[in-house]
């Protein structure tokens, strides 16, 4: 946006107040201090917790295909409902939390998506099973659109990258501990058991989140008068690298979920034949994921961020063709490469919303996190499509198709100085 175009819009906009009021640096939470232990500990478990209840059924899709006699493009939707629910409700909880605070929204749809969770294993019909998996993403989406603008507005600038990397690792940790969970207590137990479990280690994780977490210090409430919003959500797209960075969720999400939905299908076939436990214990490649976000934020400080995300998102594609290969290890290792570059690449889109939306952040994080799981939903559901006419193959042409897209919109985004 030019200097003029921009001005302009701060005098149409000139009645609408920003969601974070002028602070002086030292009043920010800073790394080493207790505070930031606190905060960072908070976010930490809310992202685990949100990310163990929407992943949960992922690697039990073929249990769940079987249980209830649908196709894996229909068991996928037990996945793709609670992403498209989560993503629609960004879109609201994003602003309500610009009214009304950050920390009331985040506990609020922390709590109620355990609940739903621990519902859901009581369901007896495919039906009653998606209603719930709808109703905990739109509750997490109360996590997911506020917990970065949280973070934003309360750790000094010079640790937003750090922090973020922090946050992004508990969501990886949050995503292999579901899917490892879920996939042994299934085969030793039932799933219903499995479900039951991590719904209630999230609602132990809530109540955690909710004694610990310091309240918003530097939060301002901002109007949620529709003319606000239309004013900041044309600001925001307006923009010359949000939009971009929007796509990027969009393409990078997709193409992780897809890998990640249709991999138990073909390795609990030939030549395979690896147990539902296995195939859950596969999870563990998240811990990637654990290390190097945070090291993605750190190297921002040296290369920019631009770089980095092209290099993180580079090692997707190369992991994503090691994937081809006929040994289980291979394709561990390619899934393990895969997994770093996509958590590497989404700490760096989601740290870059905070710095470069000029006002309403959380409708900012919101946009960016909507395109995001609206990826996840149309890209996941989309790929049992390949997966049943061209196999692992149609997967993997699919995916790299996504990736090549992100890389030429990453390409673009070279040069951006916030």
């Amino acid at each position: 946006m030019n200097r003029s175009s921009h001005a302009a819009t701060l005098t149409d906009s000139e009645t609408v107040r920003p969601s974070v009021a002028p602070v002086s640096p030292g009043h920010f939470t800073t790394r080493g201090t207790p505070q930031f232990m606190r905060v960072t500990l908070a976010l930490f478990s809310a992202g685990l917790a949100t990310f163990a209840l929407l992943y949960c059924v992922q690697p039990i899709l073929p249990v769940l295909s079987q249980q209830f006699g649908v196709s894996p493009a229909a068991s996928s939707i037990s996945l793709s409902v609670s992403t498209a629910l989560m993503a629609l409700g960004l879109l609201i909880t994003g602003p309500l939390s610009d009214a009304i605070g950050r920390k009331p929204v985040m506990v609020t749809g922390l709590m109620l998506a355990a609940i739903f969770t621990l519902l859901s294993a009581a369901m007896t019909s495919w039906h009653g099973i998606l209603i719930m998996r709808a109703l905990i993403g739109l509750s997490l989406s109360g996590v997911a659109a506020v917990g970065m603008t949280y973070l934003s507005e309360e750790i000094h600038p010079g640790f937003i990258a750090f922090s973020m990397g922090l946050y992004i690792s508990g969501n990886s940790i949050g995503g292999m501990s579901g899917r490892l969970l879920s996939g042994v207590l299934t085969d030793l137990f039932s799933w219903r058991i499995a479900i039951a479990a991590i719904g209630c280690f999230a609602l132990a994780s809530a109540l955690m989140f909710w004694k610990i977490l310091p309240a918003s210090r530097h939060f301002r409430p901002a109007s949620l008068k529709p003319r606000s919003l239309v004013i900041n959500f044309r600001l925001h797209w307006r923009d010359q690298g949000l939009p971009l960075l929007f796509a990027e969720g969009f393409l990078l999400m997709g193409a992780f979920v897809t890998l990640f939905n249709y991999i138990g299908y073909r390795l609990l076939s030939a030549p395979w034949f690896l147990s539902q436990a296995v195939v859950g214990l596969l999870s563990v490649v998240y811990l990637t994921g654990s290390w190097s976000s945070p090291k993605a934020g750190a190297m921002t400080a040296r290369y920019g961020r631009s770089p980095v995300m092209l290099g993180a998102t580079a090692i997707m594609l190369t992991g994503l063709l090691i994937t081809l290969a006929g040994s289980i290890w291979v394709i561990l290792a390619g899934m393990m490469l895969f997994t770093a570059g996509f958590f590497a690449a989404h700490s760096v889109a989601s740290g870059w919303i905070g710095p470069r939306a000029r006002r309403a952040k959380g409708q900012a994080s919101s946009l960016y996190l909507f395109s995001y799981y609206a990826g996840s939903s149309v890209a996941g559901t989309l790929g049992g499509v390949f997966w049943h006419n061209f196999g692992w193959t149609g997967i993997t042409l699919f995916i790299a198709l996504l990736l090549i897209i992100a890389l030429l919109v990453g390409w673009r985004l070279l040069g951006r100085k916030l």
